[in-house]
């Protein structure tokens, strides 16, 4: 399929594939700014429908799991459809889907029909999209191309906050799914003219192994639904445990059969590649990290400093701008550099970003956060653009597409399974630091009176001996915040460690760079 597309395209083909795919980049964009957009407003979402408190999540979840369910197949559907048709088609059914979100006047319509539905057929283009950095581009553009794509894919989770705070502050929670209409409509009518066009392959249709389908199906959404359950009803509960193991059984039984398979729906013999493995074992973490720090910024400057979802986009645009202020030098050095030494410097880099953040105290805000979010900044685009290149640089064009939706998968997996960790750790160690702040304050301890935020001359006048009545209420809500934001900095540095921790495996990888044509 992709050894008929040619290297050497002629200037005026290059330039209309080049247009073709930057509006490949647009669907990616959209399809992970609606994640985004729409966590921003989900209360407003869960009183226009009446849905049940307990089941607000579903309108985030069901779009998740369907998402992770449709990356890993776009190796198939590429094959199926081609990429060009199979963008197409995505894009369109996308834009379908945010209509009909936008329409649904009540919870089963929304979550059931129209939200996976949206899920699944955005789950393919960011893939779709990485892939084609290698299928259309010859060896001097693909840096270029992986980083406008590396750009808008992170880019997406740092605007989408005050994207979706404003619409919900200015408009009706409609828009935040109509917003995709215009951009889908335009993407997928100008790719589907410049994009290199092939025959699809329908009858691969016919080989499709419906059982190992299901199989993956079960084992990545009960492992996401066990992801979501398992911070509040603990990972040893019934569910969470029960959903684990069967999606670890499903797994297993997947993957012995693909492996078996003349002709497997995804092609899992790329893992015994090295650097490919290192590559998704690196897109894994970048996962952890990236998913990690678009999620813990909300939640400590809404629930700690009391900010809306606008003023909370405001104070995230720091990283967006900062990385798209380095993406021309990351460009320019991914070009000349050796991948390994360009990763160790973007995982040390981030690792020490997301460390610096892990200081904050209950007073800590824009200023305090503003150099540690540069500093991501400054090392997002060295997470991403050399272990891409690491991975996927060297496959033969006829494994990218497979190669590329397991390599996107273990990226979503890693925000998945990392989001999980940080919700436990919030979770079990917020209770815990209360307690231990109110014995110590008990105790007359002046340094916690201080990080609790206690005014020292009624801390230190207070009669001696447990906080009760009037004295208890005044430093409870100040004890609960105090604990909070302690669990959140054990929760950034937790990252930290795991982000830094990848650099033991980059060694191991190949030696790879631009020059290194395939």
């Amino acid at each position: 399929m992709a050894n008929t597309i040619k290297h050497n395209i002629p200037v005026a083909s290059s330039v209309s594939t080049s247009i073709g795919f930057a509006m490949m980049c647009v669907g990616m964009f959209m399809a992970i700014l609606d994640v985004q957009v729409v966590a921003t407003s989900l209360p407003t979402i869960q009183s226009a429908l009446d849905i049940p408190p307990d089941q607000m999540s579903w309108v985030q979840t069901a779009y998740l799991i369907a998402e992770v369910v449709a990356i890993p197949l776009t190796g198939f559907l590429t094959r199926l459809l081609s990429m060009c048709w199979l963008f197409v088609l995505s894009v369109s059914v996308f834009t379908l889907a945010s209509v009909g979100c936008a329409a649904s006047d009540h919870f089963p319509m929304l979550i059931a029909a129209w939200r996976v539905l949206q899920g699944f057929s955005g789950g393919t283009l960011i893939p779709a999209v990485f892939a084609a950095v290698f299928l259309l581009f010859p060896v001097s553009r693909q840096g270029l191309a992986t980083t406008f794509a590396g750009v808008l894919a992170v880019l997406a989770p740092t605007v989408g906050p005050i994207v979706g705070g404003w619409i919900t502050e200015t408009y009706s929670w409609h828009w935040l799914f109509l917003i995709n209409v215009g951009p889908g409509i335009i993407s997928a009518i100008v790719a589907g003219i410049l994009l290199p066009k092939e025959p699809m392959r329908l009858g691969e249709a016919r080989r499709l192994d419906v059982l190992s389908l299901a199989l993956l199906a079960i084992a990545l959404a009960a492992l996401e639904v066990a992801l979501k359950e398992a911070p509040t009803r603990g990972w040893t509960s019934g569910l969470v445990a029960g959903l684990l193991a069967l999606s670890f059984a499903s797994a297993f039984s997947f993957v012995r059969r693909t492996l078996n398979a003349s002709r497997p729906i995804v092609s899992l013999v790329t893992f015994a590649d090295q650097s490919f493995a290192i590559g998704c074992v690196l897109s894994f973490v970048l996962g952890i990290g990236l998913f990690g720090s678009v999620y813990l910024m909300p939640v400590f400057l809404a629930f700690v400093r009391g900010h809306n979802a606008l003023e909370i986009g405001a104070i995230m645009l720091v990283t967006g701008v900062t990385q798209l202020m380095t993406a021309p030098i990351a460009v320019a050095l991914e070009q000349r550099v050796e991948a390994r030494l360009l990763t160790s410097l973007g995982f040390g880099v981030f690792g020490v970003g997301l460390g610096l953040s892990g200081l904050q105290t209950p007073e800590t805000d824009f200023s305090a956060m503003f150099w540690p979010q540069v500093i991501r900044g400054l090392a997002i685009m060295f997470c991403l653009l050399p272990p891409t290149r690491l991975a996927l640089g060297h496959l033969a064009p006829s494994r990218v597409p497979d190669a590329s939706g397991l390599f996107n998968l273990m990226r979503n997996l890693g925000g998945a399974i990392g989001l999980a960790m940080i919700d436990t750790v919030i979770y079990t160690r917020s209770p815990a630091l209360g307690t231990a702040f109110t014995k110590k304050l008990e105790a007359g301890d002046v340094d916690t009176a201080k990080l609790v935020g206690i005014p020292l001359d009624m801390f230190m006048n207070r009669p001696a001996g447990p906080l009760e009545g009037p004295a208890l209420a005044m430093v409870q809500s100040l004890v609960e915040k105090a604990a909070l934001v302690q669990a959140i900095n054990e929760a950034w540095i937790m990252i930290a460690i795991l982000t830094i921790g990848a650099l033991l495996c980059v060694p191991f990888a190949k030696k790879s760079s631009p020059q290194d044509a395939r």
